[in-house]
């Protein structure tokens, strides 16, 4: 621990290891691409976004895709958290997993889960009260999952009535551009309700 910082990046089933570091550890992690998957080989702003998050962190505070957009409108502040939906819907209840939110942003992406298993992984988060008291939801991409505008009504249906702000498509996960997500950190959600762009901007850089 005293001989930060370090450096511990993944995605997927990488997870699980990203919430115990954070609640065994009090760790902050990158949820960010494995250097021999496709997208980092293939897409140029992932390479360079996990090159400056890892050099030059405080380049990079602020992130989202263009594509962003606002599901529900809204500001909101929270210590960062989440990874794959369908793994932080898995270690509920169990010893290590996270009883509730309070005080923290999630992030969620997902691969190969159809609208319908979407919809039972965050029905379970929601009854189960791991997402208690959380300030703002971020999600990434659903690679695989089905027709988006299905997964869209998903996330609609089941976020919406949090009465929390929801972002869209940031930009991170299993598609085609995924940016380093740094866990662990406070940063600000903002979702314009006028159409504006729609970033998640960490207050600290990540690794300092």
């Amino acid at each position: 621990r005293a001989a930060g910082p370090k450096a511990f990046v993944g995605y997927s089933d990488i997870t699980v290891l990203h919430e115990a570091f954070a609640l065994r550890a009090g760790f902050a992690t990158l949820h960010g691409p494995m250097v021999a998957t496709e997208t980092f080989l293939k897409d140029a702003p992932t390479r360079e976004h996990l090159r400056a998050t890892l050099f030059q962190p405080e380049t990079v505070r602020t992130l989202g895709l263009p594509s962003a957009g606002a599901l529900v409108p809204g500001r909101a502040e929270g210590v960062l958290y989440g990874g794959c939906v369908s793994l932080l819907a898995a270690d509920t209840g169990t010893p290590g997993g996270r009883s509730h939110a309070r005080g923290n942003l999630l992030v969620i992406e997902d691969t190969g889960e159809e609208p319908y298993r979407l919809d039972g992984i965050l029905t379970r988060l929601l009854r189960s009260g791991a997402l208690a008291g959380v300030t703002g939801v971020a999600c990434g991409s659903w690679q695989e999952c089905g027709p988006y505008e299905k997964i869209r009504a998903v996330l609609a249906d089941r976020l919406g009535p949090l009465g929390i702000p929801v972002v869209e498509e940031l930009g991170f996960g299993h598609g085609a551009t995924a940016l380093t997500i740094p866990l662990g950190l406070p940063a600000v959600l903002d979702a314009p309700a006028d159409g504006g762009r729609c970033t998640l901007t960490v207050e600290v850089p990540a690794l300092l």
